[in-house]
């Protein structure tokens, strides 16, 4: 299936069987489990997908690959294609009555706007498998003070668990991009670990204390949490943020809730 990678959607296919076999049994289908592939590209997890489940939905924002691929696989049962961008999806409407399994290979230039979507639909979602770089999943995993800890990894391990299983080589791609890439595992926490009064408002917090690296609580909280406010969370307003774990971003959130 020919088709010259455009550069705009960030394509960089698959083409390693091996790799997509590690892939494909990582996530371990079942026969009934509703799945949602974003960013199919050629296809190269779809086929193998489509032999273990029922029913396979995919998300291509391409529309010339979008038709390719209803091209080569028409005659395949369970397969329904969304020409349509992956950020604009309704992913409550998608799952229906029952979550939704989502694995993809996720252009990098959407990757961490494309993760915040997801995890605010993750009450639909019963895990995520992606392919993404290295550095991304490092960050997703990233322990408070280590140099890869920032926004998002609090609010990836809010939401779900994260688990890097395997890094995949440029060379594994057609064309081959200049990072290392690694397949990462997120399951949906089935309670918060952190008791949080209002979600927009943690991420207000988080969002604003990594605003600025460099500078403590103090400055970066100013107009939202007082040096006081910071210490009554039991949080030193001279910290930076990198060093708060997620019960202390949850406690500030208490905080500012009550203010």
């Amino acid at each position: 299936m020919g088709h010259r990678p455009r550069r705009r959607f960030g394509q960089n296919f698959l083409v390693d069987h091996n790799v997509v076999e590690r892939i494909v049994n990582a996530v371990a289908p079942g026969p009934q489990d509703h799945l949602l592939e974003i960013g199919p590209g050629l296809g190269a997890l779809t086929g193998p997908l489509l032999t273990r489940v029922e029913r396979l939905d995919v998300i291509e924002v391409d529309w010339d690959l979008a038709a390719k691929l209803g091209e080569r696989f028409r005659n395949e049962r369970g397969l329904v294609i969304h020409r349509q961008d992956a950020l604009d999806t309704d992913l409550s409407a998608l799952a229906g009555d029952g979550p939704l399994r989502v694995v993809g290979n996720l252009p990098y230039n959407i990757s961490t706007p494309l993760i915040f979507h997801l995890l605010a639909a993750r009450r639909h979602v019963a895990d995520m498998h992606f392919m993404l770089q290295r550095e991304v999943v490092e960050r997703m995993a990233a322990a408070p003070g280590s140099r890869r800890y920032g926004r998002l990894s609090v609010m990836v391990q809010f939401a779900c668990r994260a688990e890097r299983l395997f890094d995949v080589p440029p060379g594994a791609f057609r064309p081959p991009p200049q990072v290392t890439s690694s397949i990462v595992r997120l399951v949906p926490h089935a309670e918060p670990p952190a008791d949080v009064p209002d979600e927009r408002l943690f991420a207000r917090v988080v969002s604003q204390a990594f605003a600025q690296r460099r500078k403590t609580l103090r400055n970066t909280l100013s107009g939202l949490l007082t040096a006081a406010a910071i210490e009554a969370a039991g949080v030193d307003p001279g910290a930076r943020a990198e060093t708060l774990s997620l019960a202390q971003f949850a406690a500030l959130t208490r905080v500012a809730a009550g203010s």
